[in-house]
């Protein structure tokens, strides 16, 4: 059963993925007939055809390869090696304007946009799965992190990272989290609030070893949010259960430390192993003073032995996560959806950043990523919120002005209108060659990093895929260890 359900889900994401890319080149296609150029083929897939057929002069067809498609366009720039047009028949075909050409190339990108719109109308109707920390308070700081080097205290509130405003720790750009996963700088510069003061900390990033099949991770600074630690669970014959720690307790502080993470909890544990420590607690309106025992063997607050090196106390705390299902309307998305690919451009290209190529995805990230939502309990409308997304990439990538691409296109198409002349023919297929060379180039590199984030435990990802976009990445909420199996 578990195979069908993969094969089911694998073809979902073929189909899916091939759909999109159906969209854009239809554009190219509807718009070459509009403004009457020659249409030589229109093909979803490549390779050898599994079906043809000639109608009003165009052979449509699937290929054997599904792969994407293609409109064979012979009066567009020289492609025939790429997308199977014929060079003989180019010559015999009268020249098209630069207006042409530029209306042509953009109609893929536009339709790429109108098919984001479309499901992001779907999104505003049936919603898409959200987590955000809305609290921007520190929680924890890791010892010797960059971040305690740079002075951030427990109890600070973030305002700022870089000049830029944060309102949330995590779950969308102007998240504490994602403003320094994409700075630009060697550093950052990290506003706070500390009661009535207002400081800027500098700070570096936590430094990680990856593998060369790994992506370099993102960039953290060792912090936390806080939360209000109220019990949730308490495991039996436990620490916690003999000290009389009951589900909505609300812990304050142990040994006197006010505690507002359980990172902050379980690193003062770690410090006290074998002692007995006070944690004063709220129930109700009353604060109590409670004796728990800073340790106990893994096999016995667990089902399973959990040999994480961590002491335990037995008790599971709360969550800030909000998890919820919103409907953002349509333009909110596309604006969303844009501005986030913009910044990650901006991040690639900036010399000091830690995003880059490596951070994209090719077809085995997007397909990995479509793969687990089709199997998740929010299927379709994960789906539906990726595909705004990736249309949008699809629409913004291609409209970058590099040769091969729709954008270089459009360049070529007004340098000829200012010209008054073409470019000649054997730049062009130079130029074109030499860039289709740089494109399998980096198709391979990412492909790599995509096996080895997929397959062989690789390292952060910013393309679609394992860690994917802010948003998506918060989702579902970040690993800790306060969930009722391995609790502190």
């Amino acid at each position: 059963m578990e195979i069908l359900v993969n094969l089911i889900a694998i073809v979902v994401v073929v189909l899916l993925f091939n759909f999109m890319i159906f969209i854009h080149e239809l554009g190219h296609f509807l718009a070459a007939k509009w403004r009457g150029l020659a249409v030589d083929k229109f093909y979803i897939w490549f390779g050898k055809p599994i079906w043809k057929k000639t109608i009003g002069g165009v052979e449509y067809g699937i290929g054997s390869i599904p792969a994407g498609g293609y409109v064979a366009l012979p009066q567009m720039a020289p492609m025939e090696s790429i997308e199977g047009g014929d060079s003989t028949r180019r010559k015999e075909l009268p020249p098209i304007t630069p207006l042409d050409k530029i209306i042509v190339a953009f109609a893929g990108p536009l339709f790429s946009f109108g098919l984001a719109f479309a499901a992001a109308c779907l999104v505003w109707v049936v919603g898409k799965p959200r987590g955000t920390v809305d609290t921007t308070v520190v929680g924890y700081v890791q010892a010797g992190s960059p971040a305690d080097q740079a002075g951030i205290q427990v109890g600070d509130e973030i305002v700022s990272v870089d000049g830029k405003e944060v309102d949330k720790f995590f779950g969308g750009l102007s998240g504490f989290s994602e403003r320094v996963m994409l700075s630009e700088n060697k550093t950052v510069r990290v506003g706070v609030k500390r009661g009535e003061q207002e400081l800027t900390l500098t700070s570096g990033f936590l430094s990680k070893e990856n593998s060369w099949w790994q992506r370099k991770a993102m960039r953290e600074i060792g912090v936390s949010y806080a939360s209000d630690m109220d019990v949730i669970f308490v495991q039996e014959e436990s620490p916690a259960d003999r000290a009389g720690l009951k589900v909505g307790d609300r812990v304050l502080s142990i040994s006197g430390i006010a505690v507002k993470s359980h990172l902050h909890l379980g690193d003062i544990l770690k410090e006290n192993l074998g002692k007995t420590l006070p944690m004063t607690i709220k129930r109700g309106e009353e604060e109590l003073v409670l004796q728990v025992d800073s340790v106990i063997p893994i096999d016995k607050v667990t089902k399973e032995p959990q040999p994480d090196g961590q002491p335990k106390i037995g008790a599971g705390f709360s969550s800030p996560v909000d998890q919820s299902l919103v409907k953002p309307n349509p333009f909110v998305q596309v604006k969303e959806s844009v501005e986030l690919m913009v910044s990650t451009i901006q991040a690639i290209v900036a010399k000091d950043s830690n995003v880059g190529i490596q951070h994209l995805s090719g077809p085995i990230g997007i397909g990995g990523a479509m793969f687990d939502f089709i199997r998740s309990d929010y299927a379709i409308q994960l789906i539906l919120w990726f595909m705004v997304v990736l249309n949008i990439n699809l629409a913004i990538m291609n409209l970058l002005p590099f040769p091969v691409l729709d954008g270089g296109h459009i360049v070529f198409a007004i340098g000829e209108w200012i010209r008054g002349r073409p470019v000649k023919l054997r730049i062009l297929e130079v130029v074109q060659t030499g860039f289709v060379v740089v494109l399998l180039s980096l198709f391979v590199y990412i492909t790599t990093k995509d096996i080895g984030d997929r397959f062989f435990g690789g390292g952060d990802q910013w393309g679609a895929g394992g860690w994917a976009w802010p948003e998506l990445a918060s989702t579902s909420e970040p690993a800790t260890p306060l969930e009722p199996a391995p609790v502190p």
